[in-house]
Parts: C-alpha cells; sequence; structure tokens
C-alpha cells in the first residue's frame, strides 16, 4: 500500500485486510469493525464491517473500479439524518472526508463545494463571499452530499432551487456530471442512480450584503434552536410532510407527542423529531417510528414516509428471545 495510506496494521482484519491487498495503490484509509454509533448523531448502531475514507475523487474511483461487484457499499455523510440498525452494515461504508472538503467561489455568486462540507458551513461561507439565497442551508443539519440525494431544503427554498451541477462516481468508478434537470428532483427525493455517490456541487445565488445573509442565517438558526431539539440525540425530521398535511401535526393528533419506546421518545418540542434518551438502542427508534406510523394511519388514513435514511441490518435476536 502506498506510504501516505492512513491505514493502521492493527486494523486491517478479513475483508479490511482482503481490500487493501488487493489495491495496492489505495490511499485512503480502511478499518474493520468500526461502531456507527459513534458517527451517527442518534449514538446507536452495530458496525461497519469495513468504514472506508477516500482520500480523494481519484481514490474513491480507484476503489470502487477495483472492489468486487458483490461487494455491498453503502454511503453515509454527517450521520444526522440516519439509523443504523443494531446488527451493522455488512460490506463497506464510504464516508468521505476531508478530501471533499473544499469550497471555492468560481466568479459573483457561483460557489462550489466537496460534498463533505457540512450545509452550514456552505452557507457561512456565500455570506462571507457576498452570496445569497443559500442562507437556508444554516438550518440543515447534515453535508451537501446528504442535500444532493434528498433534495435538502428549509424555510422555504430547496437545493435544486441553487444547485446548477453536480459531480458524482457510480459503483462502476465511471464519473457523472449531472445538471440540476439530471437529478429528477421532487420534495425530499433525487431521481440520480442509487449508487451514485456524489464527490462535489455546484450552486448559484445572487449578489447580497454580508450582513444582511449574516442576518437571516441567525434568523434560522433562532428559529430552529426555538422550535426543534437542538442539543439532543436525534436524527432531524423523521417523517416526509405527506401531501397537503403536515407530518409533526399528524403525529401530535395521533396522540403520540412523548411516545416512548424502550429508551427512545417522540420530542416533547417537535413532533417530528424522535430522541435518544441515552440508552435507546436502533430497534428502539424505528419501533417507536412505527408505531407511531400505525397510529397516524390508524387516526388519519395518512401513511407517513421516512425522511430518515436507515441502513443495516437488525440484531440477532438473544437466546431465549426468539422462536
Amino acid at each position: 500500500m502506498a506510504s501516505d495510506t492512513a491505514t493502521a496494521a492493527e486494523d486491517l482484519k478479513g475483508l479490511a485486510a482482503e481490500l487493501a491487498e488487493a489495491m495496492p495503490e489505495l490511499r485512503g484509509r480502511l478499518r474493520a469493525n468500526v461502531s456507527m454509533a459513534e458517527i451517527t448523531w442518534f449514538r446507536v448502531g452495530g458496525p461497519a464491517e469495513v468504514l472506508f475514507t477516500p482520500a480523494d475523487e481519484a481514490d474513491l474511483v480507484y476503489f470502487l473500479k477495483n472492489a468486487p461487484e458483490e461487494l455491498p457499499v453503502t454511503v453515509v455523510g454527517v450521520g444526522s439524518n440516519l439509523l443504523v440498525r443494531d446488527g451493522g452494515v455488512r460490506g463497506v461504508v464510504v464516508r468521505l472526508g476531508r478530501g471533499f472538503g473544499s469550497i471555492e467561489q468560481l466568479y459573483e455568486e457561483r460557489i462550489r463545494c466537496g460534498t463533505a462540507v457540512p450545509d452550514v458551513r456552505l452557507a457561512q461561507a456565500a455570506a462571507k463571499a457576498g452570496i445569497g439565497r443559500l442562507a437556508f442551508y444554516r438550518g440543515i443539519p447534515g453535508s451537501i452530499g446528504g442535500a444532493l440525494r434528498m433534495n435538502a431544503g428549509a424555510h422555504g427554498t430547496e437545493t435544486r432551487d441553487v444547485l446548477v451541477e453536480a459531480r458524482a462516481v457510480d459503483r462502476r468508478g465511471q464519473l457523472h456530471v449531472l445538471s440540476v434537470d439530471d437529478l429528477g428532483y421532487g420534495y425530499r427525493h433525487c431521481g440520480a442512480p442509487p449508487d451514485f455517490i456524489f464527490t462535489q456541487a455546484t450552486f448559484q445565488g445572487e449578489a447580497g450584503l454580508r450582513d444582511v445573509i449574516e442576518k437571516a442565517m441567525q434568523e434560522v438558526a433562532d428559529y430552529r434552536e426555538e422550535h426543534q431539539p437542538t442539543k439532543a440525540r436525534t436524527g432531524g425530521s423523521t417523517f416526509k410532510n405527506p401531501p397537503g398535511h403536515s407530518a409533526w401535526r399528524l403525529v401530535d393528533a395521533a396522540g403520540c407527542r412523548g411516545l416512548r419506546v424502550g429508551g427512545a421518545h417522540v420530542s416533547e418540542k417537535h413532533c417530528n423529531f424522535l430522541i435518544n434518551d441515552g440508552e435507546a438502542t436502533a430497534a428502539d427508534i424505528e419501533g417507536l417510528g412505527e408505531t407511531i406510523r400505525e397510529r397516524v394511519r390508524a387516526t388519519s388514513g395518512v401513511s407517513l414516509d421516512w425522511e430518515i435514511k436507515r441502513i443495516g441490518e437488525s440484531a440477532a435476536p438473544a437466546d431465549g428471545d426468539g422462536a
């Protein structure tokens, strides 16, 4: 393996060791059996069989071109809108890091960034450059990769309203440049193939005054602080808003405010947020979400769709718990 790799010898076990041996030019970091609870905001979930942090886009391309076709590959961001099940994730979990963290003003009101950049950092960089229309990212707790994948939005603006184009690498290691129209955006939906890993995005804002933009960003931050449980172990908005409805109102009307399953409960502050009290399992959180969906369906006839991404396998039942 190349001398600048960050992979520690003690981390190379099982599948990780096999991949390292098969890809001698890999520069990123491979780690075996990494707890996903440490990198998700819910702080729950089993281990990734292998966690891979590519050095940069070229390293990601090299990995995907050389990875066996049958190898499961899952992509995660900062872990804000993610629930990893207790049994962990088979195969390789790709998490983009510093090699995807650049931000560059191209000209006037256009800005480009890597997809590991937190949404809030993009908003701050745009404000500093006097670029308006991107202040809404101050209120989205995630990274740009996640924003692209789910057409993230807040306060009346969505990603599709400001995106020019995005770069992505597919499962075979092929690069793609996609216009906003290519992405087939809808409400919290992206039409890009699920195996595409976004690596870079270009945004178009508008001319603005830095102090005015920063004031708008502070208003967004204040709104979140007042209305959402920002200091709790949560995964953000749990369910998408159904057409013509507000998810939190449906949850509240179904009598689910404060509802508890194991160590998880529905936020009293905002009914579309689930909270880990500190002792919850992923099964507690997912079970609570499914209970809410059943009660909402029974009281309103509306089926709520998960906004939180759920990955991995359920834990095997303990002796005596199964059939």
